[in-house]
């Protein structure tokens, strides 16, 4: 405890900055929550806090440098505010997958917290603001913190949270870590296999979240089509068809959300085009409250890029799977995300990504330029391609994708939406995920949270006007 000028013990604040995806913001809120449930105080003015968490993100280079600037940053503001005694500790996936290299070159960093960890932070802070050697520091040899280990923690449905988004939408987090091999990404390194939460776990936070009016819940993990064929009493290959009868699977979960009571509609993030399985679709089509959303990162759509790539999935899977899909749920938004100038692509490759992207018309879509990953099988590719071919294929992927939603967006002037309100003015459709897509500007102001029904009288951008 801290002392107040008279004398009266205070608790500690501890504030946190934290960056990435949802997935790590999950990560962040059950962080926060631990520090509640040991008695201490949360801030959002990270001068005020006695201890600042930096929560990181590793996924490309992007984000390692924005990670390091934010720590960088965050020291030196110590300095500004005349703050020399608030203690600082990183957090996250760079922390993970860097802890025993960032010890030796952060020296200003008071710990490091990695992800089998995240639900001990409350604890961490104690020892740190105590001066007891965090668990990561106690031997530089033993390195218990966790570089290049495979985490096992994944939370269940009562682990204390304190939630960051706002009131009518949340995150749930139904299954950790990855068994892709994609030869681009080190996740699996970062977050160990895939390993599910039981039914029961995911439906119990559910109600709960529904009870507290939340309006959308958003089901996110690194592969969340692979949800629960890790819990099957004989395990499921790469390949192998989804199938209920042999245990959880994401359609029979998706039927059981179906029955919550309360209104509200429940959202697919990150799936993966191997293990989409006609019931699956079905579910959707049958079930009014998950929304007629799918985000599926396809990453390229050309056989050879595919194989390298090890995606596990062909060009004809994959156009037979969008067939299927629209086919399916009428009415469906498409999400995806592709990578350009990946290690070998060709001039033919790229253009044939960009055909296919013409021809398809996602109606959202995003661009990764790739990054060379340490430790990844594509860093040590032959026929790295040139920042500059990047660029110029970042640009003209964004520019195509920009004309298909420019021309989607106008087809629905004139429309009646459902529309959930996140500010007075400001909404999104059944077809936007929140922080990631387009919204609805609307004319005549809404109570925040609720949905509404409105109609679409024009479009701004990628945004819709109400």
């Amino acid at each position: 405890m801290k002392t107040k000028g008279n004398g009266v013990a205070r608790k500690p604040k501890v504030g946190m900055i934290s960056l990435g995806c949802a997935k790590n913001l999950v990560d962040a809120e059950i962080m926060l929550g631990s520090v509640l449930q040991r008695g201490m105080e949360i801030t959002s003015r990270p001068e005020d806090a006695d201890v600042l968490v930096v929560n990181t993100c590793a996924f490309i280079d992007s984000a390692k440098e924005e990670s390091i600037e934010a720590i960088l940053e965050a020291h030196q503001q110590r300095g500004l505010n005349r703050r020399p005694d608030q203690k600082l500790i990183v957090s996250g996936c760079m922390s993970q997958r860097f802890a025993k290299e960032l010890r030796h070159e952060m020296p200003e960093v008071d710990a490091f917290v990695g992800l089998d960890q995240i639900a001990q932070l409350g604890a961490i802070v104690e020892d740190v603001l105590a001066k007891r050697p965090a668990p990561n520091e106690e031997d530089d040899e033993i390195d218990p913190a966790f570089a290049n280990t495979r985490p096992k923690y994944i939370p269940d449905y009562d682990t204390p949270r304190f939630r960051l988004t706002p009131v009518h939408f949340a995150y749930v987090k139904i299954a950790e870590g990855c068994n892709h091999p994609c030869s681009f990404c080190v996740i699996p390194q970062m977050r160990g296999k895939h390993r599910s939460r039981t039914p029961e776990s995911v439906l119990a936070e559910i109600r709960g979240l529904v009870n507290e009016s939340v309006r959308e819940i958003n089901l996110i993990s690194q592969d969340t089509t692979y949800y629960g064929m890790d819990l099957w009493s004989r395990k499921a290959g790469p390949r192998q068809p989804v199938d209920s009868t042999r245990g959880p699977t994401l359609a029979a979960l998706l039927r059981e959300i179906q029955e919550i009571e309360g209104e509200f509609w429940v959202r697919l993030l990150y799936t993966h085009p191997a293990h989409w399985s006609d019931e699956l679709i079905e579910t959707i089509a049958q079930c009014d409250k998950v929304a007629r959303y799918v985000d599926i990162p396809l990453q390229h759509i050309d056989d050879s890029m595919l194989g390298r790539m090890r995606r596990e999935t062909s060009r004809a899977h994959i156009e037979n799977l969008i067939h299927r899909l629209r086919t399916g749920v009428p009415g469906v938004t498409l999400r995806t995300t592709f990578i350009v100038g990946f290690p070998g692509e060709t001039d033919g490759e790229f253009t044939s990504l960009l055909d296919f992207i013409r021809r398809i018309r996602f109606e959202r879509l995003g661009i990764f330029k790739y990054s060379q990953e340490e430790d990844s099988r594509a860093a040590k590719m032959p026929r790295q391609i040139p920042a500059k071919i990047k660029n110029a294929r970042y640009r003209a992927a964004m520019l195509l994708q920009q004309q298909i939603a420019h021309e989607i967006a106008c087809e629905k002037v004139g429309r009646d939406l459902k529309l959930l309100v996140d500010q007075p003015h400001i909404a999104r459709s059944e077809g936007d995920a929140p922080d990631v897509d387009a919204r609805v500007v609307l004319s005549e102001a809404a109570r925040v949270g609720e949905f509404i029904r409105r109609r679409i009288s024009g479009s701004r951008g990628y945004d819709l006007l109400a």
